[in-house]
């Protein structure tokens, strides 16, 4: 008698779901011709947790390119730290 030893295979099929949770977000500062880059550095470093390096290197891209982004994450995670760069004379937006 001859057994058949093989295992039963069964086939699973893996499916990922994108969530508007796990989409992130990032906020883009614009540049205003209003505010001084020393202003704009020190709102980066204190709103946003930029070390001031990362801050400078924003501010020029910001002057230079038009905009930059500055901060990224979940978007409830985004909008205080957004209306807190509003609420100083900042242009910026979440998307």
């Amino acid at each position: 008698m001859i057994y058949n030893n093989h295992p039963k295979w069964e086939e699973q099929e893996d499916v990922d779901t994108l969530t508007e949770e796990d989409t992130p977000h990032v906020i883009v500062l614009h540049n205003d011709e209003v505010n001084t880059f020393d202003f704009v550095i020190d709102c980066l470093i204190e709103i946003c947790d930029h070390t001031p390096e990362q801050a400078e290197q924003c501010t020029f891209l910001v002057h230079y390119k038009g905009k930059c982004e500055v901060k990224t994450g979940a978007k409830e995670e985004l909008i205080p730290i957004n209306n807190a760069l509003l609420k100083r004379g900042l242009s910026s937006e979440i998307v």
